[in-house]
């Protein structure tokens, strides 16, 4: 199933379940994706399902960092939201990677691509991206990518 139909599905099971929280996270999904769409003129044909991805883990990043400043303004239960939000949408993400792969596909790079310094700290960081796409958060790629360059 297309992840566009697997969102829509599970937005109309929140709305006949009455789960307002689910259902205004996906709503706010939907209207990210329709705006991506309309952006990169693709309303007709639609978004891929790797581009619905991308989208997806832009916005569990946003809820993420609005709970880190929530947490640091002690905010607590705006925090707690946030957090559920991006819960919410993980489940729209494949299976996370742990460190231990990352740094086992940051090392093939690295090695593939001959790095020794800190100069081409960019140039793995988006081999290993193109690589993991989604699976693997940009900024862990990065961290692990500069111990390793270190």
């Amino acid at each position: 199933m297309a992840l566009k139909q697997r969102v829509d599905e599970d937005l109309k099971a929140a709305l006949l379940e009455r789960h307002q929280f689910v259902t205004l996270v996906l709503r706010g999904l939907k209207s990210a994706i329709l705006d991506e769409e309309i952006t990169q003129n693709k309303r007709e044909t639609g978004l891929s399902d790797d581009e619905i991805e991308k989208i997806v883990a832009r916005e569990v990043k946003k809820r993420n960092e609005a709970a880190a400043l929530y947490d640091q303004n002690l905010r607590q239960d705006s925090a707690a939201d946030e957090r559920r939000e991006a819960d919410i949408l993980s489940q729209y993400l494949p299976e996370q990677m742990s460190e231990a792969e990352i740094k086992t596909v940051v090392d093939a790079k690295i090695a593939e691509l001959g790095a020794t310094d800190m100069k081409m700290m960019g140039q793995v960081i988006a081999a290993v991206k193109a690589d993991v796409g989604t699976a693997a958060d940009g900024a862990t790629v990065a961290k692990i990518v500069k111990q390793t360059l270190n």
